[in-house]
């Protein structure tokens, strides 16, 4: 008969985070009995949010942007590869300015708290942390992401950037630990749940599997990506939750082997091979390259005998993820990379000269001129683009059923998926990067049979469906490097205006002028697609 014995699942054996302290109010601790309690003020809970949300949005970790680094200085990166890790480095330059944030899509906010048991707010902790973020999203150039339902189908921004996703734990002790994540849609869209069984526990199947699997992830949410891959847990949503913090890094410093408790711990023989399979993908960073990852995470956890649930999933270019604690010395948040300029490279790295694209024109002469270009080709375009994304597709499409003509710009011009942060003033733009082009590939042989959509630009692999309308309509899908909003924001946008739909806030159709914005030819009016021929 088997002896009861208590194991701790996630049995993190140190904390080597830099932390930085924001302030020594707040906290006092008081005795009781033979018993010491903390006191924390729930104004401090408010601070300490505002503050981990407000440098998450625009510093990265230095572990973070040393990778880019190492990207430039690999002799086997392609020049793709060395393209987009050095516009992420130039872009955290920019972000780390405190104006435009690293990416236009700054997140749900996530919570994730260990409050020890000698630990008194005496508060509805969630209330203050929701403060905090609300400060954040209304002082700081940041975008509203959430939208909140008010009946079934009918849904409206909650110009707050609330609610947040906030999970509080027990712990023992007389500390408050923290992980805030600022989480964007294309990352989060990314990750994915696989019920499996024993079968997939041997070496062949396994190695299949992934194989197979990472071509779910595509580049849709902005590599080079830390990956994460579960296998195991209790439950699906311990093993997704578990792909969430080790992807945050969380758990990077779990055993490296297992025990008859059950707890967790990390493969670093599988990390190894799955590191090997995303660079053999020939993904890259975007376009073709090694560097689809930068490192993966494979943790092992229980399951029931008769499911066997794997989690795959990624934290993006935009790696925020921040730490922070509450201790009787005060408020600490982990320590952030403030000067990324130091790890730009003398020299840029040197690249063949892009084709340069005038917008400017008659839409089917710049048709016309793309034809001549095969897919992967680096553009420069300079002109004007539509903006326009989810929402106002659908509202376009309505037109359409309703027997109303497609808007004119829906014509004229190419169209930008995008959604914008607030902008600085002073500035012609908030960071305004492209977002998923995936969500729109439905609309798009109705809007081309139109005569709209002709051109489109974005992030992202999409569907056959998208590649046989280019073929049957002569349009082109072009992609741009997910991530560096601000530099774009920054350096390539002149000017913002709003032509349609202004009550939709970050989802209306705007008009934007752009110089020298970096794009590649994906799809073309041939039926040929890069990703397709990886």
């Amino acid at each position: 008969m088997a002896e009861f014995f208590y194991q701790d699942p996630y049995p993190v054996r140190k904390d080597k985070t830099e932390y930085r302290k924001i302030s020594s109010d707040f906290v006092k601790v008081e005795k009781y009995g033979n018993r010491e309690i903390l006191h924390v003020d729930p104004k401090g809970l408010e601070q300490l949010a505002q503050e981990a949300m407000s440098d998450v949005s625009f510093y990265l970790r230095a572990t973070h942007l040393e990778k880019l680094r190492a990207i430039l200085d690999d002799p086997e990166a392609t020049d793709n590869d060395r393209f987009v890790a050095y516009n992420l480095l130039q872009n955290a330059t920019i972000a780390a300015e405190g104006q435009l944030p690293s990416c236009q899509d700054t997140g749900t906010a996530i919570v994730m708290a260990k409050k020890g048991e000698d630990v008194y707010t005496g508060a509805e902790d969630a209330e203050f942390l929701s403060k905090g973020i609300f400060n954040t999203y209304q002082e700081r150039n940041l975008r509203y992401s959430q939208v909140v339902p008010l009946t079934m189908f009918d849904e409206k921004n909650s110009g707050s950037n609330l609610p947040a996703q906030i999970d509080i734990y027990a712990k023992k002790g007389m500390s408050y630990e923290f992980l805030f994540l600022a989480k964007g849609g294309g990352s989060a869209n990314k990750t994915f749940l696989y019920q499996k069984t024993k079968s997939l526990l041997n070496e062949e199947s396994l190695t299949q599997f992934i194989q197979e699997k990472i071509k779910d992830l595509g580049t849709a949410a902005c590599p080079p990506y830390h990956l994460a891959l579960v296998i195991g847990g209790t439950s699906a949503e311990a093993n997704l939750a578990a792909v969430k913090k080790a992807s945050a890094g969380y758990y990077d410093e779990l055993p490296t082997e297992g025990n008859m408790g059950g707890q967790a711990f990390r493969d670093l023989e599988w990390e190894k091979r799955v590191q090997l399979i995303c660079q053999k993908s020939q993904i890259g960073a975007q376009f073709g390259g090694k560097y689809f990852t930068h490192d993966v995470r494979v943790i092992r956890l229980p399951r029931h005998a008769a499911s066997c649930p794997v989690g795959l999933g990624v934290s993006c270019s935009a790696d925020r993820n921040i730490k922070a604690k509450i201790t009787a010395e005060g408020l600490f948040v982990e320590q952030l990379e403030k000067n990324p300029r130091r790890l730009l490279p003398e020299v840029p790295p040197h690249l063949e000269a892009p084709v340069e694209i005038n917008l400017d024109r008659p839409m089917h002469e710049v048709l016309a001129e793309l034809s001549n270009y095969p897919i992967k080709t680096r553009l420069k375009l300079n002109g004007t683009l539509i903006v326009a994304r989810d929402i106002a597709h659908a509202k376009i499409k309505e037109l359409i059923d309703a027997g109303k003509p497609m808007p004119d710009y829906f014509k004229n011009h190419p169209i930008y998926y995008a959604g914008p942060a607030k902008t600085p003033e002073g500035m012609p733009s908030g960071s305004f990067g492209p977002t998923t082009a995936g969500r729109m590939d439905s609309y798009v042989n109705l809007f081309q049979s139109h005569g709209g959509s002709m051109i489109m630009l974005a992030k992202g692999n999409r569907s056959k469906d998208v590649t046989d309308s280019c073929k049957k309509h002569g349009g082109f899908y072009l992609g741009s490097i997910g991530g560096p909003a601000a530099i774009l924001a920054k350096e390539n946008i002149t000017s913002v205006e709003v032509v349609d739909f202004e009550e939709l806030g970050m989802e209306a159709v705007r008009k934007i002028t752009i110089k020298n914005f970096p794009a590649f030819i994906i799809t073309d009016d041939k039926g040929n697609d890069f990703f397709e021929n990886l």
